[in-house]
């Protein structure tokens, strides 16, 4: 299998990174995943306060900050997951799947987090940000995917931890890219995710 190169010229990278720290001070308040791809950025705002856990991790795994499985070394390593990554699954017009570093899906990235699906949360319109699984109760980790579309059909199966707020364009870019089955036959990269807040902290309950 001939592995594909996809190179992001470092000037649009720039320009992606311009874009994003523009927007930020007009988001509303609240912590965002600005996803940097070789197709464009994606923004998420971060359901925080409804699905902490699961945002805790995602945001963990994001920054470093949490050890996960080398899948080269098979030993816990600590430093961020979701750099010079791709998008290595995509379901033609409905959703785009990253997180794995083999790109491969059979990946086990040595976490699993308890489910956090409420009934609040639908699959009710595109750019759901929400956590993968396996099928099995609180089985989801370290993959997560992005929906293009509505999928109601998935209501109560996957923890939905976000909402694109910016770049639903660029989702429905990759969503688009021609595959073979569910495999991209020229995969975009996921460059890296940065996590920024606009406005203040939170106030901790006490």
């Amino acid at each position: 299998m001939k592995h594909i190169l996809v190179l992001f010229p470092m000037a649009a990278f720039l320009m992606a990174a311009g874009a994003s720290a523009q927007s930020s001070s007009s988001r509303p308040a609240g912590l965002y995943a600005i996803f940097h791809t070789s197709a464009g950025a994606i923004a998420a705002r971060l359901f925080e306060k409804e699905t902490p856990n699961t945002v805790r991790n995602f945001v963990a795994l994001a920054q470093g900050k949490k050890p996960w499985r080398d899948p080269a070394t098979r030993t816990m390593v600590t430093r961020p997951l979701y750099e010079n990554i791709t998008f290595f699954r995509v379901t033609p017009g409905i959703m785009i799947q990253a997180g794995d570093p083999t790109g491969k899906n059979g990946f086990n990235c040595g976490i699993t987090i308890p489910d956090e699906i409420l009934p609040g949360l639908r699959f009710d319109s595109g750019g759901k940000l929400a956590l993968a699984n396996s099928g099995n109760p609180d089985s989801g980790g370290c993959q997560f995917f992005i929906t293009a579309d509505a999928m109601t059909q998935w209501n109560g199966k996957y923890a939905i931890f976000g909402q694109v707020v910016e770049g639903r364009e660029v989702v429905s870019k990759i969503a688009h890219a021609r595959v073979i089955g569910e495999t991209p036959v020229d995969p975009v990269k996921l460059i890296d995710v940065a996590i920024e807040r606009a406005g203040p902290e939170p106030k901790s309950k006490r």
